[in-house]
């Protein structure tokens, strides 16, 4: 059976460092990366609903996954928006899938940003980050001449830290290139 080289690697390299680094008695205390949320907010759907097909698919693609269509919740006349209509695209991965697409995200996707040097490494408070992306462009699944709009979309990273302390070190040996903080 297949088994992503970023679970092995969780089991075998950054659990026993976490432990030793944040000084924990059991194993269940070291905080796992729980899932991964995809997002990409299609507000320009309202006007076109194929960019929402496009998007669907190209998330699909990106993730590995089906992605499903999010609504909106109210009515906001300014931007001629009803409730329950189509906004928004996401997928949320877990386990295997996770793992892989993590793996695509650091080795592949990163690198092909213009000018990359580092993620912020701003967390919520609760230990989960959220990465956002300019370009899907950057994901190798994208096909260019097939691509209708360029959008951005959020990944967010839902750990089981209790600290952005915690969250950070694990997202740091998972190998996400952080940028250094010093010199801001």
């Amino acid at each position: 059976m297949y088994i992503p080289a970023l679970k092995t690697k969780y089991k075998e390299e950054i659990v026993p460092a976490l432990m030793k680094e944040f000084g924990y008695k059991s194993i269940m205390q070291v905080p796992k990366l729980q899932k991964i949320v995809i997002n990409q907010g299609v507000g320009q759907a309202i006007a076109d609903k194929k960019l929402l097909e496009y998007g669907v698919k190209e998330l699909s693609d990106i993730a590995g996954q089906k992605a499903v269509q999010t609504m909106s919740t109210k009515d906001i006349s300014n931007f001629k928006l009803r409730k329950n209509m189509p906004i928004g695209i996401m997928v949320t991965l877990r386990t295997e899938k996770m793992y892989e697409f993590l793996e695509r995200l650091i080795s592949v996707a990163l690198p092909r940003i213009r000018d990359f040097k580092g993620i912020n490494s701003k967390l919520d408070g609760r230990g989960n980050y959220t990465l956002g992306i300019t370009e899907q462009i950057i994901f190798p699944e994208i096909d260019l001449d097939k691509i209708a709009k360029i959008m951005g979309l959020q990944v967010t990273f839902v750990t089981s830290a209790g600290t952005d302390e915690e969250a950070m070190a694990l997202l740091k040996h998972f190998g996400l290139p952080f940028k250094n903080n010093k010199n801001l």
